[in-house]
């Protein structure tokens, strides 16, 4: 490993290390279930804190919880006044510090540490449209929401140049490979586990004449035990599969991932971009770019480390936990939020309603509604929730009455969630850094970046990892 990528490493390191230095001091704002309790449980401790949080207006709320430094702003000075109070010293520069700012990778420059040629944005640009003209942008497009297609052209914009064969992972209808196809002239292979979305996308790339192939399977069914034989595989990976085939006919399938290989993911949730990270290391792959989402959707109750510094840490983060760095919305508009927030009311409601009736103290989470019935009332879905989960609602009707205990109980529930969204982008990039620290651990030189702007998607980071030369 060459000295730029060593001082690479020990720069993610550093940054990891301050991030999750501050989590452990913060874990009391942040982990929290704001439905379990029925005041702000670290109120004692943080006096100044809970008074500002109070102080705000309810019509305020949702606009400083869309804008990170418009929060920290709001917040800071009365954290501040409380560690000097408890005499802690807090790093919460890092509430407002995003990946781009602390890493060369940024808007203008691909530039890592891994060996990938300087390239300026302009360039990716012109490559891409070279391979795309306008007419077939229309046909592209097509069927794809406007921030998803931004998304794709902005992550396809962002990939080095490595004239590789392609990976495209948990790949959909193949929309960011078809893209890849037709824009750098790759050879793709996309792997998705639906049939009707690989017969889709390969009815697309055959009309297109595009050098895309689908194989269907299960990403957790493949059998790292192959990787060894792959990785000595030169050769085009399409060769040994030509054709969609049922989910089940390619359940026990080798590691698709090979050494003389790019593999993407777009926002590929939870353990299915983990699995791609272990079976690519397995492999060898030489590069990978991949943008994480949905931290939360693992099989495992708690959060599995993948990089050694992150197994040392103290951190034991649950489901719910993973959850945090989801709870930013930058894209929905006041009838959405009105919903939410109506939905919201509505369940804190009925918990209040449950817990008198089956006097039993505690939350009792309910099935996901459909959007239809938030347009009936508060009384009909307390009928549905109390068959939903047979509570017995004997006298206890005064539904308004108890409407109004969930409207108080929300004014509750959005401070707890305010405060603890102060630490959300720490976690996403303790999460972010921690896959890129095994990566490094692995042989690759990385950089970490974001895509595309928030407002496109909060889910905006990138990780780009090339296999290094001993």
């Amino acid at each position: 490993m060459n000295q730029d990528n060593l001082q690479q490493q020990l720069t993610y390191s550093q940054q990891f290390s301050e991030l999750n230095q501050l989590l452990e001091q913060s874990a009391a704002l942040w982990q929290v279930r704001a439905f379990e309790v029925n005041a702000l449980p670290w109120a004692q401790d943080f006096p100044q804190l809970a008074e500002a949080v109070w102080a705000l207006d309810d019509d305020e709320l949702d606009g400083l919880d869309a804008e990170q430094s418009l929060l920290v702003k709001a917040l800071s000075p009365a954290l501040n006044h409380d560690l000097k109070a408890l005499g802690q010293d807090w790093d919460l520069s890092l509430l407002t510090a995003s990946i781009a700012e602390r890493t060369v990778f940024n808007d203008k420059t691909v530039t890592d540490k891994a060996g990938v040629a300087e390239q300026s944005l302009a360039d990716n640009t012109a490559a891409q449209q070279g391979g795309l003209s306008f007419d077939d942008e229309a046909h592209f497009s097509a069927h794809i929401k406007g921030r998803k297609w931004q998304q794709i052209t902005a992550f396809v914009q962002h990939l080095p140049l490595l004239n590789l064969p392609v990976l495209e992972w948990c790949a959909g209808k193949g929309h960011l490979g078809r893209l890849i196809a037709k824009a750098r002239g790759a050879e793709v292979v996309s792997l998705e586990w639906q049939a009707p979305l690989c017969e889709a996308g390969q009815a697309f790339a055959d009309k297109w004449q595009l050098s895309q192939t689908f194989i269907c399977a299960d990403a957790f069914a493949i059998g790292a035990e192959h990787a060894a034989t792959n990785t000595s595989t030169t050769t085009s990976i399409t060769t040994s599969i030509t054709t969609v085939e049922a989910p089940a006919q390619h359940a026990a399938k080798a590691n698709p991932l090979i050494a003389r290989q790019q593999a993407v993911a777009l926002h590929a949730c939870g353990d299915l971009h983990v699995r791609l990270l272990t079976l690519a290391a397995e492999a060898g792959t030489q590069a990978l770019a991949i943008s994480p989402c949905c931290y939360h959707l693992i099989h495992a109750s708690h959060y599995q480390p993948l990089s050694n510094l992150a197994q040392q840490s103290s951190l034991k983060l649950s489901r719910h936990d993973l959850q945090l760095p989801l709870q930013q919305s930058v894209i929905a508009n006041p009838k959405q939020q009105a919903l939410r927030h109506q939905e919201i009311a509505w369940r804190l409601g009925f918990d209040a309603l449950q817990r008198e009736c089956r006097q039993i103290d505690e939350y009792l989470p309910l099935p996901s509604l459909k959007q239809s019935q938030l347009s009936g009332s508060f009384t009909d879905f307390c009928l549905w929730a109390a068959e939903t989960k047979a509570v017995n609602l004997a006298k206890n009707r005064d539904f308004e009455a108890w409407l109004e205990i969930g409207r108080q109980r929300q004014q509750l529930t959005r401070r707890i969630d305010l405060v603890a969204h102060l630490f959300r982008t720490v976690l996403e990039q303790w999460l972010i850094l921690d896959r890129a620290c095994f990566l490094q651990e692995q042989g690759y030189g990385v950089c970490v970046g974001e895509f595309c702007a928030n407002s496109v998607t909060p889910r905006n980071s990138l990780i780009l990892a090339q296999k290094m030369s001993v």
